[in-house]
């Protein structure tokens, strides 16, 4: 992973490179982003990391998260919304965010330390529909679908499409064997190189298993 911070507008019908692509409107704090991603007009990145080929659409906000390799976020989408303290007297940010109101001459840092401890963890290839929620301390697995909308309360397992509110699994993308050899081919690891030469398999299901999971080595 490496920061990247040039002001390039992702347009799809032109073609990527490598050194892509956060909109000049995008805010990114304290966050990296690796090769080949792009970031959304009006997106705010707070904390997180990228990973290569991941991609934003507009408007997404995520805050405190990790987010792995091929992944498509819909616009709108929010991960690790903050919470308030709820448990206080006065749950308005004023309780926290002192300095701004005049209140006290520091910050509340304890609630920031708190909403850094929720940390959300997204796995390779996931796929986050337009508006859903990812709610704090939650771990999406590799392939997973979160559809446009839903609220995830809990952790949604690998190559699991799970909608509504709050989220619930409602099937499975595949059996769970091929998801299984999915996860131990782990194509979203290969090399660019790899990626190019094989990049025609990826349209066949069943030949990229046969082909990719005999490569593997014996367990």
């Amino acid at each position: 992973m490496r920061e990247r911070l040039e002001e390039v507008v992702p347009q799809w019908q032109h073609a990527l490179s490598e050194p892509l692509g956060i909109h000049p409107s995008a805010r990114l704090i304290e966050s990296t982003c690796g090769d080949w991603t792009a970031i959304g007009a009006g997106s705010v990145i707070q904390e997180t990391s990228i990973g290569d080929y991941s991609y934003t659409g507009d408007s997404v906000e995520i805050n405190y998260a990790t987010i792995g390799k091929f992944c498509s976020i819909a616009s709108h989408v929010c991960i690790n919304p903050g919470n308030h303290p709820m448990e206080r007297v006065m749950q308005h940010h004023a309780t926290y965010r002192r300095v701004s109101y005049g209140f006290a001459p520091t910050d509340d840092e304890s609630i920031f330390e708190r909403r850094r401890a929720q940390h959300v963890t997204i796995g390779h290839d996931v796929w986050i529909g337009r508006n859903a929620i990812i709610l704090p301390g939650n771990t999406i697995g590799t392939g997973a679908v979160i559809g446009a909308g839903a609220v995830v309360t809990h952790d949604i397992d690998p190559y699991t499409i799970a909608v509504g509110v709050p989220a619930r699994p409602l099937r499975a993308r595949f059996p769970q064997e091929i998801a299984a050899q999915l996860l131990k081919i782990a194509w979203w690891d290969w090399p660019r190189e790899l990626l190019v030469e094989r990049f025609s398999d990826f349209n066949d299901l069943p030949a990229f298993l046969a082909r990719y999971s005999e490569a593997l080595p014996e367990s």
